[in-house]
């Protein structure tokens, strides 16, 4: 069973999509994603299988929930280098956001 100190080692920070696009080479349907979390963290990329839920247009400006301290994962010619968090839903994984607009790199408390 996860403790929480083990939840405290995760580094959990608000972002925003700066860049979307698609990402043909991934064994599962996903997108890249440039994500911005702000200026200690700086601009960082994901794999996101979130195409179910979304367009590329509509990811733009969207603030975001993202694992910053996990180490990057090769996902087929792309580095990915945060977790952006998300809910595995019926219709898809529909992306965790924050309810009012805060600060790129805010922590998750």
């Amino acid at each position: 069973m996860a403790t929480f100190d083990d939840f405290q080692k995760l580094d959990m920070r608000v972002g925003e999509i700066i860049r979307a696009e698609a990402f043909p080479k991934a064994k599962k349907p996903a997108y890249k994603l440039w994500v911005d979390f702000g200026e200690e963290i700086g601009v960082k990329q994901s794999s996101a299988q979130i195409t179910d839920c979304y367009d590329l247009d509509d990811l733009i400006g969207k603030q975001v929930l993202g694992v910053v301290n996990f180490p990057p994962m090769r996902v087929a010619d792309f580095s990915s280098e945060v977790l952006v968090m998300g809910v595995y839903s019926k219709q898809g994984v529909v992306l965790i956001e924050p309810q009012q607009k805060v600060e790129n790199g805010d922590q998750l408390g």
